[in-house]
């Protein structure tokens, strides 16, 4: 591997998904070379082979599965200027590193950088649905690029929704806290890290292209989380964060009417 790589794509591997091996595939393709790594805590034979297979240095995190901490373990393991928590379900299209490499650059102080995205629902690849058209809409502030440092353009951005599509984003590492998620939220802990974050000083920058695709499935964690009754619940708690309550309980109810899109 070139030792001039500046990203890594730290695969979190989950049990043994039968979409793991995909996602690797999709990461070795890319047109721009990224360091691999991949992060576990609960390592198995499929996890393992997969590793020793594509040569990908495996860590196994010791501590109790969880989103939060099995994000932040993997996210603790690279140690490149910047970071993609790449999702074993998921697919990254040829192009991802180039891309939002070359939106990095445009900023100076880059605090995340993510991008639009489709869906793979069975063998479709979707790029157009009612869902993902309202997230670009919440996200067009950001379309110009002197807004990305604007935490108001930020704010207006999240206030209705989590539109940050999580396995998307890549981190500028070297301006980022240590630990990024927390284990307040099982559902929302990526909207309420880019609450968090959306307060530095910083740019948030985004690639108005389609650089991903989000795997949508009966076991995969959306569709089990928005299946959750908590889901709901920790949906008012980041509206509150932005509006008052009677208003975020209005909010709340539209919301999680088109949430339902996003499940099988």
């Amino acid at each position: 591997m070139n030792n001039n790589v500046s990203h890594t794509f730290a695969i979190c591997a989950y049990k043994e998904s039968p979409y793991l091996e995909e996602c690797i595939k999709s990461l070795k393709k890319q047109t721009v070379e990224s360091k691999l790594i991949m992060a576990t805590s609960t390592p198995c034979k499929h996890i393992l082979d997969l590793a020793d297979k594509y040569d990908i240095e495996l860590f196994v995190n010791d501590n109790p599965p969880g989103i939060a901490t099995d994000w932040n373990f993997a996210y603790s393991k690279a140690n490149t200027p910047y970071v993609t928590i790449a999702h074993q379900d998921d697919v990254y299209l040829k192009n991802y590193t180039e891309e939002i490499l070359k939106h990095m650059a445009y900023a100076k102080n880059p605090l995340i950088a993510f991008s639009n995205y489709g869906e793979v629902r069975g063998k479709d690849r979707v790029f157009k649905s009612k869902l993902l058209m309202v997230k670009k809409l919440l996200l067009l502030p950001l379309n110009f690029r002197f807004l990305w440092k604007s935490k108001l353009a930020r704010r207006m951005c999240l206030s209705l929704g989590s539109c940050i599509c999580c396995p998307s984003v890549t981190f500028a590492r070297e301006n980022l806290p240590e630990v990024l998620f927390t284990t307040e939220f099982k559902s929302n802990l990526d909207w309420q890290a880019w609450y968090r974050l959306s307060k530095l000083d910083g740019e948030f920058v985004y690639c108005k292209k389609a650089l991903m695709l989000h795997r949508i499935h009966e076991e995969s964690e959306t569709t089990r989380i928005i299946n959750d009754n908590n889901r709901s619940t920790e949906d008012l708690e980041m509206f509150k964060c932005f509006w008052p309550t009677p208003i975020a309980k209005l909010i709340n109810k539209l919301y999680s009417s088109g949430e339902k899109s996003n499940s099988l």
